[in-house]
C-alpha cells in the first residue's frame, strides 16, 4: 500500500502556540480520516493524550471500525504530524478499542460540519 500524504491540500499547518499539548493537538487536527472530511482529533479518535514526558508522548487512538483498511497508516500519519510540534521529541501510539468508538465521541464541530446538528 502506498502511503498516504500526511496532510490534505487544503489543510494549513498549525501556528504553534508553544504549549506541547495545544500543539501536539493541532498537528491532530491536521490529520484526516479518508473516508470522512473530518480531522481524527474532532472524530473523537484521539481517547488520549499525554505529553507529561516531550521524549515519548502517548497517544491512545481509536478507529471507527476495527477492520479500517488504513488502520497503520492512520496511527503513523499521527505520529508524524505530532512530531512536528515544537518539542515534541517521540511519539508511542496505541491502537486501543475499548470503549468502542461512537458518533457521540464528535465534537460538536465535527457533528455540524457533518450535517448532525
Amino acid at each position: 500500500m502506498m502511503d498516504m500524504p500526511l496532510f490534505r491540500d487544503d489543510v494549513a499547518l498549525p501556528e504553534w502556540t508553544g504549549d506541547l499539548e495545544q500543539d501536539a493537538i493541532a498537528a491532530i487536527r491536521t490529520v484526516f480520516d479518508p473516508e470522512i472530511p473530518v480531522n481524527v482529533y474532532d472524530l473523537g479518535l484521539i481517547y488520549r493524550l499525554d505529553v507529561s514526558n516531550p521524549e515519548s508522548i502517548e497517544i491512545d487512538m481509536t478507529l471507527t471500525a476495527p477492520g479500517c483498511p488504513v488502520a497503520g497508516e492512520m496511527l503513523k500519519r499521527v505520529e508524524r504530524a505530532v512530531l512536528l510540534a515544537p518539542g515534541a521529541k517521540g511519539v508511542k501510539m496505541n491502537l486501543v478499542f475499548d470503549p468502542p468508538w461512537s458518533p457521540a465521541t464528535m465534537s460538536d464541530e465535527a457533528k455540524l460540519e457533518l450535517g448532525m446538528l
